[in-house]
């Protein structure tokens, strides 16, 4: 009964399948949250879907506050749909499949490579238990770490299950957090920073760049992947770093008031963090407009392909900015670390692009007439976190109307699966091959 089951489901193809897991584990994720030993609080149903989004998407935000509504029970559930979204429900699966000792058909394999974001169908099991046990390896070191720290500010239960549940949805760049403040607290604690930002880079570099790093460590021959994303990823962070610490030093509601090492260390964190996380140690909210629109760049940037991450991709921004630069140079090839980019490789970052900015500005319009009494500024800003599955809100989400919310839940998982992934659900693969002759136009 169920091989018939998964066999018409793997009929639907990676695209189809991906999304119909993905909301078969959200329905249970609701069910499992209103459970009446989940909450303490009242959690309105479309709360509890909010909810569920915000964790299996890994975006973090929540539209009540935790720590006042959720039971550890409930915040177990959170932590487990954090976790299955942001390693991925198909190797999780695999995993299972390997540890009964299942056989792996192919055409599990091609959702796994849809979903791993992999070129080929070939390694991809490997592949996908590898991120399974580098992903809780990495968590387990992490929460031991974090232990250090909250056992002796909260006591044993409750530091061992603050340090499992930061070292889960850090690593999984989500954002959520057990305290109101989120982690206001720790502003001038570089310890808990560091972990956190170290969980956050780590998790956003991508599993593929993460095992390319350790099977050529010795002799320092990585792929093109991986070079473009670390030294992506070091100027990223180092540039955003310096412009937030510029714009936000004097603001006496963010870094004004915290001294020259503190200052440093937020914007740090900020730079990391801006990109997919979510986790902040000052009020989004009161910092100053050109810091947000700056963070709204970051987040539309995001973290590396096959990442927990969201937004567009580090390497999507690259390959775009790499385009136009050869372009302006008078050069028809694009050509980085000498290698060539593949014409196919330049139209899919340019869709990706198109898709997510057409996407946010839709987004905006719409919740521009169904939260009228929102700031404009706010609604903008919400909607690039929400897209990028990056977290942060300066306002909107607090306040949603039940539309709202319904707009929102789409927006994240829309941005979770990836416009491209979306858009590949309802079209079909053309295989003629005819060529058109070519002729220019007048483009500017």
């Amino acid at each position: 009964m169920m091989k018939k089951i998964f066999n018409k489901l793997f009929d639907l193809g990676p695209p189809r399948f991906i999304v119909v897991s993905f909301l078969f584990v959200l329905c249970i994720g609701v069910l499992l949250l209103n459970l009446p030993f989940s909450t303490k609080a009242d959690l309105p149903f479309m709360d509890s879907v909010f909810l569920a989004t915000a964790s299996l998407t890994v975006t973090g935000l929540t539209t009540v506050d935790l720590s006042q509504t959720l039971t550890p029970f409930g915040f177990i559930i959170v932590a487990l749909l954090v976790q299955i979204g942001g390693i991925g429900i198909m190797s999780i699966t695999a995993l299972v499949f390997i540890i009964m000792g299942r056989k792996i058909g192919l055409q599990y394999r091609m959702v796994l490579q849809q979903t791993l974001n992999v070129n080929t169908v070939g390694g991809v099991i490997r592949l996908a238990k590898y991120i399974v046990i580098f992903a809780l390896s990495v968590e387990g070191i992490a929460f031991i770490l974090l232990c250090f720290r909250f056992i002796p500010e909260y006591g044993f239960a409750e530091g061992i299950f603050s340090g499992f549940f930061h070292a889960i949805t850090g690593f999984n760049n989500a954002g959520l957090s057990t305290w109101s403040d989120n982690l206001t607290r720790y502003v001038s604690d570089p310890y808990v920073c560091l972990i956190m930002t170290t969980l956050v880079i780590i998790g956003g570099l991508g599993f593929t760049v993460v095992l390319d790093l350790y099977h050529h460590r010795k002799k320092f021959r990585f792929s093109l992947h991986t070079k473009l994303m670390i030294w992506g990823t070091l100027i990223v962070n180092g540039v955003a770093t310096i412009i937030i610490f510029l714009m936000e030093k004097s603001n006496m509601a963010t870094l004004g008031g915290l001294s020259i090492f503190d200052q440093w260390m937020a914007s740090y964190f900020h730079a990391i963090v801006s990109r997919t996380a979510g986790f902040n140690t000052v009020p989004i909210e009161q910092m100053n407009a050109s810091t947000l629109m700056v963070i709204m760049v970051l987040m539309f940037i995001g973290a590396g392909s096959g990442s927990v991450g969201g937004g567009i991709k580090l390497t999507t921004a690259i390959v775009i900015l790499a385009a136009v630069i050869a372009y302006l140079r008078g050069k028809d090839k694009v050509v980085l670390f000498r290698r060539t980019i593949s014409n196919r490789n330049i139209l899919k970052a340019l869709a990706t692009t198109t898709l997510s900015g057409v996407s946010i500005v839709l987004m905006i319009i719409i919740l521009s007439l169904t939260e009228s009494g929102v700031r404009l500024m706010a609604i903008v800003f919400d909607s690039v976190a929400i897209f990028t599955t990056a977290g942060f809100s300066i306002g909107m989400i607090m306040n949603l109307s039940l539309m709202g919310k319904l707009l929102v839940c789409f927006l994240m998982f829309f941005g979770k699966i990836g416009p491209l992934t979306f858009v590949f659900m309802f079209s079909k693969k053309s295989d003629a091959k005819i060529r058109y002759p070519e002729e220019d136009i007048l483009i500017s």
